[in-house]
């Protein structure tokens, strides 16, 4: 009896290999034969599901997506207590989310050139941001944060300084405790 292949498996373990070599050495890195040794599989498998770089790149921005999202989902809760929980989990303080980050940023060069990896970005950017937005609302309502705050506004500065304390993390500018710490101290600022 023929063997049954998982066909998205396969894709997420080479999406996986392209993930660990753009996070150690950078996309430059990234080659269908580079691929395959990580992955451990031939190079005409990668290619057999990815024809090129290029739709192998595109469908590794999706499974960077989705494995953030599974990582920051269950930070999701009400409150700012919640609203503190996914903005530091969205900092890279671990190997995994630093990992992410360096996937992350190594594919934001990537966007400026791709249009569909830049759509990518965009339209994960929006979801979180919206997401954050929510957030504020219901602790606006519960009274932990001012009532006077636009709740998309300081979702966009929440996730600019996310953003800025990542940056600052990963080239050893901020620790990790120091980042948590001005994450805190912007969110007192937005009490009542």
């Amino acid at each position: 009896m023929p063997k049954r292949v998982d066909h998205e498996q396969r894709r997420r373990l080479i999406a996986g290999a392209v993930r660990r070599i753009a996070a150690d050495r950078g996309l430059e890195a990234v080659s269908l034969g580079e691929v395959a040794t990580e992955a451990g599989i031939s190079k005409g498998l990668v290619q057999h599901y990815f024809p090129t770089r290029d739709a192998m790149l595109r469908y590794t921005t999706g499974t960077l997506r989705d494995q953030v999202e599974t990582r920051v989902q269950p930070q999701f809760a009400s409150g700012l207590t919640g609203l503190r929980a996914v903005l530091v989990s969205l900092l890279p303080l671990d190997e995994e989310s630093r990992t992410e980050a360096l996937v992350a940023n190594a594919f934001i060069v990537r966007a400026l050139k791709d249009p569909e990896i830049a759509d990518r970005f965009r339209v994960g950017h929006e979801q979180l941001r919206e997401a954050v937005a929510a957030m504020i609302t219901a602790a606006q309502e519960d009274g932990d944060l001012d009532a006077k705050l636009d709740p998309i506004q300081e979702a966009d500065l929440l996730l600019a300084v996310i953003a800025g304390l990542g940056d600052a993390v990963l080239l050893g500018h901020r620790t990790p405790a120091e980042a948590t710490s001005l994450v805190d101290l912007h969110l007192s600022r937005l009490t009542p």
